[in-house]
């Protein structure tokens, strides 16, 4: 029997069910063992299944007649290729249309900006920061390796903070999706078992720059900034007066010098 140990890739593969039977079982297993894991992958799970539900209707409705593919190739053999070429441009456009009506529900509102990475880091303090037994992964002790790594996903140069005289030490890091592209999250306690997060990815090309601005996920908040084309987002749990000091912290060392 396998005795590698569970990856955060194998939480996942789990909550999509995509695991080996004997991996699965190894999974459960597992989360048996860790209730608090568990919990998060539970989760996970529920997000999967609202997903899954609140699509259902678009995935299930049927396909326009001016969509059908054997209508079309009929059509376009039909036509002169000036005529074909124009009926190909006004059925890509139709399907664009379509689907940004079905979608238009689950993306109106959606966020931009430092507004966006400051829910991202949040959501990532949320599921990473309670997590007793795997918050990181890869921890400080390979710092060197996870600044690498984190650099080349995000095709900059990146730093991990160092926040000691801030009274928090590198835990480590990872990687973590998001709306934007890979984003790269560092995380840090003190020594009352508080932790704090910094999340770090590309900006789009209109928010290359942008001043700190305080952000706020439920009982999770922070700030968020941009500097040359990289946005930064620092989040926690306490109070914002003691995070800014925390935030100009790692702004001043994340400027080229």
């Amino acid at each position: 029997m396998s005795h590698r140990p569970i990856t955060e890739d194998d939480l996942h593969g789990y909550v999509d069910r995509v695991l080996e039977p004997e991996r699965q079982a190894q999974v459960a297993a597992y989360l048996n063992d860790h209730p608090e894991v568990a919990k998060r992958v539970a989760a996970f799970t529920d997000q999967r299944e609202g997903l899954r539900a609140a699509l259902a209707p678009i995935a299930e409705e049927p396909l326009p007649a001016e969509l059908n593919l054997k209508r079309i190739i009929e059509q376009r053999a039909r036509r002169p290729s000036f005529v074909r070429w124009a009926a190909a441009a006004l059925v890509l456009l139709s399907i664009g249309g379509i689907g940004g009506w079905s979608m238009r529900g689950a993306l109106q509102g959606s966020p931009g900006g430092l507004a966006a990475l400051g829910q991202e880091a949040a959501a990532s303090y949320s599921v990473y920061a309670p997590d007793r037994v795997r918050p990181v992964e890869v921890r400080a002790s390979d710092s060197a390796e996870l600044v690498q790594w984190v650099s080349d996903r995000l095709h900059r140069p990146v730093k991990a903070p160092d926040l000691t005289t801030s009274g928090y030490r590198l835990m480590g890091g990872r990687i973590v999706a998001s709306s934007h592209g890979p984003a790269a999250m560092f995380m840090y306690d003190d020594d009352h078992g508080s932790r704090i997060v910094v999340l770090i990815r590309a900006m789009s090309s209109a928010d290359q720059n942008a001043p700190m601005t305080p952000q706020s996920q439920g009982d999770v908040g922070g700030f968020a900034w941009a500097d040359d084309g990289l946005g930064y987002s620092l989040m926690g749990r306490a109070a914002p007066e003691s995070l800014r000091p925390i935030a100009d912290e790692v702004r001043r060392q994340s400027r080229p010098i």
